[in-house]
């Protein structure tokens, strides 16, 4: 027995007043409606009906039934447009994950430019610097800044960032501009820890790429904090090419060893996998990928 099924079916009857007029109601052969109301009653060891010639009556547990049956129906109801009005136009909550910096930098602003277009849509954004389960915490997209695997999730990709050394003009009249990763050991170097290994940089020479030992005068939390003190001529930081857009843009910091940078890492829009993917996110996707590109390819343009 469907329960839904037989439970449309007992209040198609009581609303009717009958059999017959529910079977012509709602376009279902009058044996199907009496077979599901009778299973109904079966399942549930009590008459609906009080049954005779001449009309049903709903029986005193038939009727608080009947009540609450009508509001399962409804809920069931509004459940569905919900889910339904998901796929058909554009409205409801989407969660977004990135990393923090990204996230504040980048992300934020495109979501600002989408809320102001689309006013149906509500965004919450998990800003975190580590990665983050889709399914797990129930998210619907992430900005991933790395190289994928085959992860069954599906990926936009947006663009790439580069790891860059930088280093500000006072402390590279004082110290010098180092030639190759190996003169590191000899210079004043900033680290942060979320970067990996604090006391180490990766670089490319010859087509592979490489660990070189660096001295960390200060190590902090943030990359932030490790620009804001390159910035104050401490000595050299390694950070992506958004963290320290702004201030190469503004002359307080110079990127050196740019021919042995390793490879870029991309950068991609990726929600799971499905065979119907919910209209809010689908033009968020087609609003947001291309903005970020074109940051991203602005970043690019200026390092």
């Amino acid at each position: 027995m469907d329960k839904i099924e037989s439970i449309t079916a007992f209040v198609s009857v009581a609303r009717a007043g009958g059999f017959s007029a529910a079977s012509r109601e709602i376009g279902v052969p009058l044996a199907t409606l009496s077979r599901r109301v009778a299973e109904l009653e079966t399942s549930l060891g009590v008459r609906l009906f009080h049954r005779s010639t001449r009309q049903i009556v709903l029986t005193e547990s038939g009727i608080g039934y009947f009540a609450a049956c009508q509001h399962i129906l409804e809920y069931l109801k509004d459940a569905e447009e919900t889910v339904v009005g998901e796929y058909r136009s554009p409205k409801g909550e989407l969660s977004i994950t990135a990393p923090v910096g990204f996230g504040r930098q980048h992300l934020q602003p495109v979501a600002t430019e989408f809320l102001r277009a689309y006013p149906d849509i509500d965004l919450r954004l998990l800003l975190v610097d580590r990665m983050v389960d889709l399914v797990g915490e129930h998210l619907d997209l992430a900005v991933r800044i790395s190289t994928l695997s085959d992860s069954g999730q599906v990926a936009r990709s947006v663009g790439e960032i580069k790891m860059i050394v930088f280093g500000a003009p006072g402390y590279l009249k004082a110290r010098g501009m180092p030639k190759h990763p190996s003169e590191l050991v000899r210079h004043s170097c900033i680290s942060w820890t979320s970067l990996g290994p604090y006391k180490a940089w990766l670089f490319r020479e010859g087509g592979l790429e490489a660990m070189f030992p660096i001295r960390a005068r200060l190590t902090t939390t943030t990359p932030e904090s490790a620009i804001t003190a390159a910035v104050a001529e401490l000595g050299l930081v390694q950070a992506t090419s958004y963290q320290a857009e702004d201030a190469v843009r503004s002359g307080l910091l110079i990127p050196v060893l740019r021919d042995f940078e390793a490879l870029p890492t991309p950068v991609s829009l990726v929600y799971p996998s499905s065979r119907l993917v919910p209209l809010k996110l689908r033009v968020f996707l087609d609003f947001a990928a291309p903005r970020l590109a074109a940051r991203l390819e602005s970043v690019a343009k200026t390092l």
